[in-house]
């Protein structure tokens, strides 16, 4: 297996306190690394760097883990610029423009779904994104949400079924109906396609009981358990999530301090969507209150056409120093480990010895650059492990 020194890292960002300056962070700077087509090697200072058998020079650039974009909505069709017109000349965001992606996605091919997945998921990667986690949704139909997780698998191994999304038009006066379709038929037909289930669990969408009864059947078919919660309104999805060790709830928006306290004292990630708030003008999660309460935290994009046609976790990042009063450091570490923790992934996300080598060499000499210069994509080279590429079947067409 050939292996690869990187030479010359201005500063090295891995994750692993047992690293460099000992921070969470794991800090080193002058730095070097050694790795093969799957793993980091050995990391230490440029000065002593073993040879390889090739060498890449990051000319004094930072090196970050990959990021980690841990919620996105990657297959649809359509766009929704209009309203994002309307919201930013005072119309209140309400969650119901989903239904016209719904209607979108469903009159598209799946070429059509597939060559704007493969569009968006370039975009991500381009800007420093190695492991990126997608979900269905925009048909809401047995057929569709199947198609879409097929499509989704040729992009990633973390896909995710979220027919409970909202009510589709045919069962607007039978929601019982539709709960049942998803707990019953949608299900049997899309948990093997499925790493992960999901429910959007507010206001306009789905109740608690609801969204229990669905991720309970979920669980039963061997899926994995993540929600949306709380971006509308405070709905007690919160705590359904706690209960059912839920690896992350996404959103957070109204969180009351009960709902912290849960989060604090359990393994679920609260996972911060600032792009769907910067796209909504909508008021921002308080990342300060969760974080001082000891609450693991993640960033990711919520790419998806209607509140967050966003494919840059470096203006994710910036938007969560800008508004959400995170440090740099906070964010970058939200953005890579935090999104590792919310898929529950010890392989990604950090650089210690053993992890995948899943980086990104900046052309800045400090990773604060990617908070600090929004709108430019500062990422000079995105590296992936092989394991990581064989997971993307099509981005490379």
């Amino acid at each position: 297996m050939t292996t690869r020194v990187v030479r010359h890292i201005g500063e090295l960002t891995t994750n692993d306190p047992s690293i460099g300056d000992e921070s969470a962070l794991g800090r080193l700077v002058d730095a070097a690394m050694v790795v093969d087509d799957e793993q980091v090697l050995w990391v230490g200072p440029n000065r002593d760097a073993p040879d390889a058998d090739e060498m890449l020079d990051a000319k004094n650039g930072a090196v970050i883990p990959g990021f980690i974009d841990s919620h996105t909505h990657l297959v649809f069709a359509g766009e929704r610029s209009d309203e994002f017109e309307a919201r930013m000349s005072g119309v209140h965001y309400d969650g119901g423009g989903i239904l016209r992606t719904v209607a979108a996605s469903r009159a598209a091919s799946s070429d059509e779904l597939r060559r704007g997945t493969s569009k968006r998921m370039a975009e991500l990667f381009a800007g420093g994104v190695t492991t990126v986690e997608i979900k269905s949704g925009y048909e809401l139909t047995t057929e569709g949400e199947r198609r879409e997780l097929e499509i989704a698998r040729g992009f990633s191994d973390e896909v995710t079924w979220l027919g409970a999304h909202v009510v589709p038009p045919e069962f607007k006066n039978n929601r019982e109906g539709y709960v049942e379709l998803l707990c019953s038929g949608m299900l049997d037909s899309c948990a093997p396609l499925a790493k992960w289930a999901d429910v959007f669990c507010d206001r306009g969408a789905f109740s608690v009981d609801e969204a229990r009864e669905v991720l309970e059947r979920a669980r039963a078919k061997g899926l994995a358990l993540r929600l949306h919660a709380n971006q509308l309104a405070h709905s007690g999805a919160v705590a359904l999530a706690v209960e059912l060790d839920a690896a992350s709830v996404d959103h957070c928006t109204y969180l009351e301090d009960s709902d912290i306290d849960l989060l604090s004292a359990s393994a679920t990630v609260a996972t911060l969507l600032p792009g769907a708030e910067f796209s909504t003008r909508s008021e921002y999660p308080s990342a300060r209150r969760l974080l001082d309460a000891g609450v693991t935290v993640a960033l990711a994009t919520d790419c998806n056409p209607g509140s967050s046609y966003v494919t840059s976790m470096a203006f994710v990042m910036s938007l969560a120093v800008r508004e959400m009063f995170m440090s740099v450091d906070e964010a970058l570490f939200a953005s890579t480990k935090g999104g590792a923790l919310a898929l529950r992934r010890g392989d990604v996300g950090h650089l210690g010895v053993g992890a995948r080598a899943d980086f990104a060499i900046l052309d800045a000499p400090r990773a604060a650059h990617l908070a600090y210069r929004p709108g430019g994509n500062v990422v000079a080279e995105t590296c992936r492990s092989s394991s990581t590429r064989r997971a993307v079947l099509d981005q490379e067409d």
